[in-house]
């Protein structure tokens, strides 16, 4: 058994209060910190400390929490009772040229591993937000770029290296330890191992990116809604595609962006895939920008103004029904915005939504991807910015299918996140890997769920 002196762990009850402050929350994205307090955090720079840390915690019969980039909006890494393993200083990005795949390790953000690939024209659909980690990302599914055809990141994951909940180190893949391989492709915060590092296929690197943007008022927001799902499911498969309601600059009310972005080898190709939108716009629009250029990087810039940090936030989401009157269903959350930096988002998840997807945990989509990211300063705001929230959510609840587990809080609402037969089987392999709930898994209201889970129910 190897010595807590020997990892980098700071203590609740003998460490300074501002340093066991910056450890608890310091990368915690949301400036809206919870209320609970681990015993100890092993800040690991490698994987002998992660596999320490685990030694640690069953030494001291405590509970282990897993943060990888601090961007979960519930703080689901900051538990009660638990040893923290904070994975921000482990950084590990090693690329095999031959077979274009690349392991990474889980603190690894979209914006590093493409920065790293683009030096060797390669690409990896990570998360849109420049500072998102991949370790969260990939198990809760990872909608990545141009998800609606490119398919879920985790479709990219060719292996796993998980230590265990009894200090086992395995590698995981199709053919070895194939359950918790399946359960790393949608289980979310609920896996029951750590993940040291991911091995993921890259694709070619788009070399000519352009976008599209076209931007309404609010009143036309049924007009343009309207306009972009006509066209959507049938779209260039290279192009992204995703309805925005928020505050601009240049207008005192919100307004609503239709945004295409596409992802092609050359101009002539971005600018013919822009221009069916171009053709067919409705003519009430207040700005038009047709096929400006633009590149990933320049994309993550604009994800990160729109995300800024030192922001407290609230998010919810849902998949709407196809069968819904989407607009109806929708116009209250693009309109009705609680603040000048929140913003309501409606991506286009079809023709991927119409395809059966690999055997895996994920298994919830519709062809509309609805998400509320609702963003305020002041803690004196809270109970208006999160009522709105709620209030918007429960409005909707109806029209729903269920939720993606990457903008959930189980603190607040519980639904369906799997399918029936995935969400039980997913149960069964939590059980069978961490029968005494060593590893926190989903964080619910007084986190009471422990092995048994999340109820997957509507």
């Amino acid at each position: 058994m190897h010595s807590a002196d020997t990892i980098p762990v700071v203590w609740n009850e003998n460490s300074s209060a501002e340093q066991y402050e910056r450890a608890r929350v310091g990368r915690v994205f949301n400036l809206r910190r919870p209320d609970r307090f681990p015993v100890a955090i092993v800040e690991a720079e490698k994987e002998e400390h992660i596999f320490e840390a685990v030694q640690l915690a069953r030494k001291k019969d405590l509970r282990i929490s897993v943060r990888s980039g601090g961007h979960s909006w519930a703080a689901w890494s900051v538990r009660d009772g638990a040893i923290l393993i904070d994975l921000g200083k482990y950084k590990q990005i090693d690329l095999d040229e031959k077979t274009g795949i690349v392991a990474v390790s889980p603190s690894t953000t979209g914006q590093a591993i493409n920065s790293f690939l683009g030096q060797k024209s390669l690409m990896f659909p990570g998360g849109h937000c420049p500072d998102v980690g991949l370790g969260g990302f990939l198990l809760q599914g990872g909608m990545g770029w141009v998800c609606r055809s490119w398919g879920w990141a985790c479709q990219r994951l060719v292996a796993i290296d998980v230590i265990t909940a009894d200090s086992r180190r395995i590698r995981c893949d199709k053919n070895d330890h194939s359950d918790l391989f399946w359960a790393a492709r949608g289980a979310g915060p609920g896996f029951p191992a750590i993940i040291t590092k991911f091995y993921l296929q890259t694709i070619s690197l788009p070399t000519h990116i352009r976008e599209s943007v076209y931007i309404f008022p609010k009143e036309d927001f049924k007009i343009a809604f309207e306009w972009v799902t006509s066209i959507a499911e049938a779209y260039d498969t290279d192009t992204e595609i995703v309805c925005v309601g928020r505050f601009v600059p240049d207008y005192k009310e919100s307004v609503v962006l239709v945004c295409f972005t596409t992802f092609k080898s050359s101009d002539e190709d971005a600018v013919k895939a822009l221009q069916i939108a171009e053709d067919s716009v409705p003519p009430t629009s207040l700005q038009k920008h047709f096929a400006r250029p633009t590149s990933l990087q320049q994309q993550y810039v604009q994800q990160g103004l729109a995300n800024p940090s030192g922001h407290r936030y609230c998010t919810d989401n849902a998949y709407i029904d196809n069968d819904a009157d989407v607009p109806d269903v929708l116009e209250k959350a693009f309109t009705t915005l609680p603040s000048r930096k929140s913003f309501a988002l409606w991506y286009a998840m079809a023709p991927l939504s119409r395809r059966t997807l690999p055997d895996m945990a994920l298994s919830m989509h519709s062809d509309h991807y609805f998400a509320i990211y609702t963003v305020w300063e002041g803690a004196e705001d809270d109970e208006q910015c999160q009522s709105w929230t709620f209030n918007i959510m429960k409005e909707m609840e109806p029209h729903t299918i269920g939720q993606y587990l990457g903008d959930s809080d189980f603190q607040v609402r519980n639904t369906k996140y799997w399918g029936k037969d995935q969400g039980e089987k997913l149960m069964r392999i939590r059980q069978n890997w961490d029968s005494d709930g060593r590893i926190c898994g989903y964080l619910d209201r007084g986190d009471k769920s422990g092995t048994s889970g999340l109820q997957n129910i509507l």
